[in-house]
């Protein structure tokens, strides 16, 4: 099977079975004994067509003279990688992504399928960016649909963001989000540091740098990450643990744990030295965090199934430290994935604000008098951040903010993220 015929059947699974990306590109991978670029392409493909299937399908719509939902979803994923290969990539030769795809086309429609894939193919234009800008500003489009178009992302994303930053910041922000960033390591600090760590990456041949945190090493390409001198985890994740300050033989909360990443921060932030409580909710995600401390080689982790939006008194006044790292829309690491901007709803925003409030509300009784909280998301809307912590504030005069903190994409080269930091009286 050729990368662009996996790419293809992966995009439909993710659509029609609403799976994720990174399930379904291993699954699809699992299955066959495929050569290590063209799995390289496959992946671009599929994460090309989820980052830009917006402005993918405005490019489609210009050219074609059947209606995008009449359009065989196997023919429309046929269009999408197509044009995104002669858009969006420089390497592979325009011919050899038109002919591709209409025999694509040939195998999973018919003839006319095929006729009717070369037809708008063979229009497609390396400058259609350009040309696709230039015919929205003659149409009688309103802002935010043009946002929408030219990022590529959902127009309820767009409005709802509109309502807290401005266009200019929002455009630029937007844009960050469909630019795969680079790799972030986390050196696991208990088994080494991270100078000899990037020696050691540099002799495997791999472009490396030190990252702006003590522990943290940017890389441009790697493929093996079952190394135990460290954990894939970006910059803003490590902030959040690094905020809470653990000190040896401290007594800590991480109360939504899964997979397990700030919990390990944690843990070698203390030397390994005191004890963390990690929840989950899910027993799977419980197993994660226990084989992440496995690998570390961590023993302070006690990782349990436990519901953090449930109070229990006997916890009252236990812990020194609580790390909240609430469920949320998850709408600031988009870029990593892009499968967010087409399965979150606004709906999901008004639920997970719930869940956030019962979670910061229950677990700030368990924080010793003296103790520090840290509340984070991976989002960026203020009803999830900023506002929650207004309110929490406001009904617990015990609690003051020590410090708050917004990251973004195209300003902190992070994930989107947002970090509150708490003291008990």
């Amino acid at each position: 099977m050729t990368a662009r015929e996996l790419a293809i059947n992966i995009l439909y699974k993710i659509e029609n079975a609403e799976s994720y990306s990174n399930i379904e590109i291993d699954k699809e991978f699992n299955k066959y004994d495929i050569d290590p670029v063209e799995k390289g392409l496959a992946s671009e493909l599929v994460y090309g067509v989820l980052t830009w299937k917006i402005t993918l399908d405005e490019i489609i719509k210009r050219y074609s003279s059947i209606k995008l939902r009449k359009i065989s979803p196997w023919i429309l994923n046929i269009l999408r990688i197509g044009i995104y290969q002669i858009v969006f990539l420089d390497r592979i030769p325009i011919s050899a992504a038109v002919n591709e795809s209409v025999n694509l086309a040939k195998k999973y429609g018919h003839e006319a399928s095929s006729r009717f894939t070369n037809a708008i193919l063979r229009k497609i234009e390396k400058n259609e960016m350009e040309k696709l800008l230039e015919y929205i500003s003659k149409k009688p489009i309103l802002e935010d649909e043009i946002i929408s178009i030219v990022t590529s992302h959902p127009l309820w994303l767009v409005d709802e963001l509109l309502k807290e930053y401005d266009k200019k910041f929002l455009t630029t922000l937007l844009d960050a989000n469909n630019v795969k960033p680079e790799i972030t390591l986390r050196t696991n600090t208990l088994k080494t540091t991270r100078e000899e760590l990037l020696k050691l990456l540099s002799l495997k041949g791999i472009d490396c740098k030190a990252g702006n945190l003590p522990a943290s090493i940017k890389v441009k390409k790697m493929n093996d990450f079952s190394n135990q001198l460290f954990v894939v985890q970006d910059e803003a994740a490590q902030l959040a643990a690094l905020k809470l300050m653990p000190k040896q033989g401290d007594i800590v909360l991480d109360a939504c744990s899964s997979p397990g990443g700030k919990t390990t921060y944690l843990a070698e932030l203390m030397n390994n030295k005191g004890k963390i409580d990690a929840w989950d909710i899910h027993e799977h995600r419980v197993k994660l965090v226990e084989n992440l401390a496995q690998k570390l080689g961590i023993n302070i982790i006690n990782a349990k199934l436990n519901d953090a939006t449930t109070y229990n008194p006997e916890l009252n006044e236990h812990y020194d430290k609580i790390l909240l790292d609430v469920p949320c829309t998850g709408i600031g690491v988009i870029r990593k994935k892009p499968d967010i901007k087409w399965t979150r709803t606004i709906e999901d925003k008004e639920e997970l604000m719930i869940t956030q409030e019962k979670i910061l509300n229950a677990n700030s009784n368990y924080l010793k008098h003296g103790g520090r909280l840290v509340y984070s998301t991976c989002t960026i809307f203020a009803d999830e951040n900023h506002n929650q912590i207004e309110k929490f504030l406001s009904s617990h005069n015990d609690y003051k903010m020590v410090e708050e903190i917004k990251l973004f994409p195209h300003i902190n080269d992070t994930d989107g993220f947002y970090i509150a930091v708490l003291e008990r009286k």
